[in-house]
């Protein structure tokens, strides 16, 4: 579950936008959709990797980084999960 949205609601968030675009355009809608995640993804791994070296730089515990870490990786495992549930139905 991604932001307390249901797979009910995710298909009729679908069918308005099948309404709204067109069937024709729902391929390219999904293609940006998956250029955004990647570069969502690319960005907390950045993001992490930058958190990580400061924090070795100066000497900070390596607790905190993991901390941060984990929480990053819970929010690519969402959404993740998310648009895989949004391939599937397209």
């Amino acid at each position: 579950m991604f932001l307390f949205i249901s797979g009910a609601e995710i298909v009729f968030i679908l069918i308005i936008v099948v309404m709204v675009f067109g069937a024709d355009k729902l391929p390219g809608i999904a293609r940006e959709l998956g250029k955004g995640m990647r570069q969502l993804k690319n960005a907390t791994n950045e993001v992490k990797s930058e958190i990580q070296k400061s924090a070795e730089k100066n000497g900070l515990d390596s607790d905190f980084t993991k901390g941060i870490g984990e929480e990053v990786t819970k929010v690519k495992d969402d959404l993740e999960n998310f648009t895989g549930s949004v391939k599937r139905k397209l």
